[in-house]
């Protein structure tokens, strides 16, 4: 396994997040500073002394670059302006959203806080549906070239590449790892050449939709937005495999196409899909694993048993697009 680099949030103490915020808005904040739970970032909540409260989020440095960022908040800011439910980051004394400190951005935004709703009814899988669909919408308005292109050929052969040079894999499973990621990138590519590709969420499930009472779903957390097929922001919400889970995805679709028309030839994409986020994930335990020399998602992370385990899971998922999917 490889030696870790220097932790990347070492010096982002408490004193040092509050005077960011101070510097960003322009105002004095009380002595308040909570970190919220989060793997990639590192997010706090902070109050000012007229009793508001806001998040502070802290990208984690190389992770993205100014222009992803920039067009990661556009984005949040333009659904905000369709009055779509999401928590738009406030502009800051710069005139602009994001500020830095070090070798690191942050941005700030009110707070919002909600539920996570473990299973949805009826009416939230139409709400759902209509929320995502009024994403779509401006998602398709304009480009994001520094966001990731969600293909096999795009960020999931990066995502592979990136592993192979964390040297990671197990010495004695590393060709048995490569050989099935490259053969779920051959046989899955040709399913995405008559897709749509659009700006969206990238990473909508459960955890990243609250629910607030009263009012509605919002959609948070656009740190994973990318270019991609609409599909991907779609097939995380349904309760299981697609055989399944027809009547929800019938449902999410019904309040999809309130607002955006939807192709169905695209739900082949799921399975190739899902795949794609298997690879992403370790990946995305990867990064977290050079960056501060462990992960919390997983003990046996670099172990013999662990890349066992995950070229099983790859095999599995293999098996299932050669029986399900025709490109």
């Amino acid at each position: 396994m490889p030696l870790k680099r220097k932790a990347p949030f070492a010096n982002l103490h408490p004193d040092r997040v509050l005077n960011c915020v101070e510097q960003a808005l322009g105002r004095d904040f009380q002595n308040i500073c909570r970190p919220h739970s989060s793997y990639i970032n590192r997010v706090f909540e902070v109050q000012d002394h007229q009793g508001d409260f806001f998040v502070a989020k802290f990208y984690r440095p190389g992770r993205w670059s100014e222009a992803a960022l920039v067009e990661e908040h556009d984005f949040v800011n333009q659904c905000a302006g369709q009055e779509i439910p999401v928590v738009p980051s406030l502009q800051l004394a710069n005139g602009t959203w994001i500020e830095r400190y070090d070798d690191m951005f942050f941005t700030l935004s009110a707070k919002c806080g909600g539920r996570i709703v473990d299973e949805y009814t009826e009416e939230q899988l139409l709400e759902l549906g209509r929320l995502i669909g009024r994403v779509h919408l401006v998602g398709q308005s304009d480009g994001a070239a520094n966001r990731p292109v969600i293909h096999p050929l795009r960020n999931t052969s990066n995502q592979i590449r990136f592993i192979t040079e964390l040297k990671i894999i197990h010495p004695q499973l590393e060709k048995e790892f490569l050989t099935i990621a490259e053969t779920i990138i051959e046989t899955i590519a040709p399913c995405f050449n008559e897709s749509e590709f659009i700006r969206i969420h990238g990473d909508c499930h459960m955890a990243n939709l609250i629910h607030r009472p009263g009012e509605s779903f919002y959609l948070i957390d656009f740190d994973d937005m990318a270019v991609g097929p609409p599909v991907q922001d779609l097939w995380m919400l349904l309760p299981g495999e697609l055989d399944e889970s027809g009547y929800e995805l019938e449902l999410l679709l019904e309040g999809y196409e309130t607002f955006k028309p939807f192709n169905r030839g695209s739900l082949k994409l799921i399975e190739p899909l899902r795949a794609m986020r298997y690879l992403h994930y370790i990946s995305w335990c990867g990064w977290q694993y050079v960056e501060d020399g462990q992960t919390m998602i997983s003990d046996s992370f670099g172990s013999y048993e662990y890349w066992q385990k995950e070229i099983g899971d790859l095999k599995d998922q293999l098996n299932v697009i050669r029986e399900k999917v025709v490109c």
